[in-house]
């Protein structure tokens, strides 16, 4: 049997919601980096899935179809080696006056399939559109896209048209290139149910073959789906449509997903009312199998087998994704390539693993249905001005290249196997599996970017240390040493140092703690071939540039504070090069009450004035985004300076007035005052906020702050509203 081969894609649906587009393509900018081709096909990819969808290239019809942007990214993939697989219709409801319920939808597939092909006859792949039964379901019986339909009849509709649309396309194109394969692509998440349930998993179960078994030509009145298909209104003649005009799929791509498995519980007490819903005999709750059911999911290898046994096609992966922070992105591509190889080893010929949503994903979150502007990291993260290789790249060109996956993350279960992802009630025994692997040890464990970012790796299933002065006195090179030897980190993150800024000018601790430490850390790691975190301020700059600081900006700092962080960033830089120093600014958390937002709330909820610099501007940094950022750079390899805070510019009192408004508070009691009346000692800069060069890679101010008006421990809310 053949290798294992690596594909790859980018998400190019272009969803409808009303009237309301949304060109993944275009956000993820793919639309317009032809060099994408190249970055993808550095990854050693065999294939790629290539979206050149008719809403894009033909919305006025074939005769005037615009070919200049498929004409060139389809050379330069030849030029690599790379076979591409056509994809014409994504998610979508084609151009604008067509859609999924339209008669004129298949007629359209139809001739712009063979405009594709006359232009490109020498292509072989192809999917002509991609989940034809999920996209039925999110479009016509959940009324979640266009056209927002939400009953059975429109279902069978929607499904009809893309499958009758496929086989005629897919007969355009052999007719131009007889040896053109069928990729067909569907989510066949699994459904999971208590025994009173059973009876509707089991009619779910039945329903996720349906598109496949129709391509098969296997439906008709001794088919499990006929009866349903009848009392739905599907037309005999359409439904032995297919059995008449069959077209079996050369290669069945399974799209696998955490949450696209499913449970079913009629106990509705255990849920929230938003997944309580029912099927006119039972009321019931559908969630994410993986949050209640004991056992856990199957995932991609039961989905394999599952597929090979019913079909005997050859099977390919054709999607794997999970948004999520990235350990557990690589613990999900790694383990499908895992369970793929050992399905293979057992009889199945399973071609492929493709590493999907390549430059990220946006607003799937929501299933496409707002505009949040939430955004899913991919192999690439595109926020920033180009796209950075993540961690994720690594680990593809490892599989591609046949090398045993290195990341020390890798050794730990992913949250879909731990007991954290437990949400609900357990039915069933549980099996869940424990954090493993090499510890990341964390300095400064009273400190709140210590516990924070110990509360990060405990949620994240990342093995820790976290160290008080007694475990590890980073200015002390013999503790560090015996540290390193003891606990064998494979990085250390350093929350350790001195941080009363007026006290520094004159306590010789200053400069032990925040230059001394990190250097020896820094010596330390270098000789153990541990990775390395530490952490600086925005106090390095004389604010004297009126704008934000990125890292390229030349320090000036006005302070004894700024200048040991400044030595600091110099000394751990010349001896651990691949060091990541990441500079912050103006900390407030939801756990830590003695930061400036949770002052504000305790003096106004009082009725105390409160008096704040108007003449300082910094960039508030929610500290629960700043240890998400940090150990996703770390675990991507990053290395250098980096600004890491919350994009926004506010002096401190407007920070207070923000705080108020969001809590409820009087704003009118903040009073803002020229710094120069608070009797600080230490001078500041007055315009210290941060922005990067390098990418965005935390939300704004303003969304982090109503976030944190959501989490916030503050007991005195609580105390004011029982007032």
């Amino acid at each position: 049997m053949h290798n294992l081969e690596l594909w790859a894609g980018v998400e190019p649906t272009v969803s409808r919601v009303g009237n309301d587009y949304l060109d993944q393509n275009v956000m993820s900018g793919f639309d317009h980096r032809l060099d994408d081709i190249d970055r993808l096909a550095d990854l050693g990819i065999t294939a790629m899935r290539f979206p050149l969808l008719w809403e894009r290239t033909a919305p006025h019809g074939p005769e005037r179809a615009d070919w200049h942007w498929a004409d060139t990214r389809l050379a330069r993939l030849e030029g690599r080696g790379v076979e591409p697989i056509v994809g014409l219709v994504h998610h979508g409801s084609g151009p604008r006056h067509t859609h999924l319920l339209d008669p004129g939808f298949v007629e359209g597939v139809r001739a712009y399939a063979r405009a594709v092909a006359e232009r490109y006859p020498h292509l072989t792949a192809y999917t002509p559109v991609n989940e034809p039964l999920t996209t039925a379901r999110f479009s016509a019986l959940y009324g979640h896209w266009y056209p927002h339909a939400r009953d059975e009849r429109s279902f069978w509709t929607a499904l009809f048209h893309q499958l009758q649309a496929t086989v005629l396309a897919m007969r355009e194109i052999r007719a131009v290139n007889p040896a053109a394969r069928l990729i067909q692509t569907e989510d066949l998440g699994r459904t999971y149910s208590t025994p009173r349930m059973r009876y509707q998993a089991d009619f779910e179960n039945e329903r996720r073959w349906l598109s496949l078994d129709l391509l098969l030509g296997r439906v008709d009145e001794a088919h499990p789906m006929w009866n349903y298909l009848r009392w739905i209104g599907a037309p005999e003649r359409e439904v032995r449509w297919f059995a008449e005009n069959p077209c079996p799929p050369n290669v069945l791509g399974l799209n696998v997903y955490v949450t696209s498995e499913r449970f079913l519980d009629e106990r509705l007490s255990h849920y929230p009312t938003h997944t309580h819903g029912g099927n006119g005999r039972d009321r019931y709750a559908d969630v994410e199998a993986v949050r209640v059911r004991g056992e856990g999911i199957g995932g991609p290898g039961d989905r394999l087998r599952e597929a090979h046994a019913r079909s005997g096609l050859p099977l390919a992966i054709t999607e794997v994704h999970l948004g999520c922070t990235r350990e557990e992105q690589l613990r999900w591509l790694a383990g499908a390539w895992q369970a793929a190889q050992e399905v293979r080893a057992e009889g199945a010929d399973v071609r492929a693993i493709t590493v999907w949503a390549a430059m990220g994903a946006w607003e799937w979150n929501s299933l496409l249905t707002r505009r949040d502007g939430h955004y899913e990291s991919g192999l690439w993260d595109i926020r920033a001005p180009e796209p950075r290789s993540t961690a994720l790249v690594t680990l593809a060109r490892e599989l591609a290249t046949g090398q045993t996956p290195s990341h020390p993350v890798l050794a730990g279960p992913g949250w879909w196997e731990r007991p954290e992802r437990l949400t609900f009630p357990p039915f069933g025994p549980v099996r869940a599996a424990d954090p493993a692997g090499a510890p990341l040890l964390i300095t400064g464990a009273t400190g709140t970017l210590g516990q924070a970012l110990a509360r990060e790796c405990e949620g994240r299933g990342l093995p820790y240390r976290l160290l008080r002065r007694q475990d590890l006195d980073i200015a002390d090179a013999a503790s560090v040493a015996r540290a390193l030897a003891e606990h064998q980190p494979w990085a250390v993150l350093n929350a350790a140092g001195y941080v009363r800024v007026d006290d520094a000018e004159q306590d010789p601790r200053n400069d032990r703690e925040n230059v001394d430490g990190p250097r020896l850390l820094a010596e330390a790691c270098a000789g153990a071939g541990v990775r390395l975190v530490t952490f600086s301020s925005d106090l390095v700059f004389d604010g004297r540039k009126g704008a934000p600081y990125v890292e390229s900006d030349l320090p000036n700092p006005l302070n004894a504070y700024g200048r040991s962080k400044r030595a600091a960033e110099d000394a751990v830089l010349a001896a651990l090069p691949e060091a990541l120093v990441v500079r912050t600014s103006a900390f407030f958390g939801p756990w830590d009450p003695y930061n400036f937002a949770a002052h504000v709330v305790r003096e106004l909820g009082a009725g105390r004035v409160l008096r704040a610099a108007d003449d300082q501007v910094v960039s508030p940094t929610y500290v629960p985004d700043l240890t998400r950022a940090v150990l996703d750079l770390l675990i991507d390899g990053e290395r250098g300076l980096w600004h890491l805070a919350n994009p926004g510019a506010v002096s401190w009192a407007d920070f207070a007035r923000m705080v108020a408004d969001v809590t409820g508070l009087d704003a009118g009691l903040v009073q803002g005052v020229p710094t120069a009346e608070l009797g600080l000692t230490a001078a500041r800069p007055a315009f210290s906020a941060l922005d990067s060069e390098r990418g965005e890679v935390m939300p704004s101010f303003v969304d982090a702050l109503e976030r944190w008006a959501q989490h916030a421990e503050l007991p005195e809310r609580a105390e004011l509203a029982a007032d």
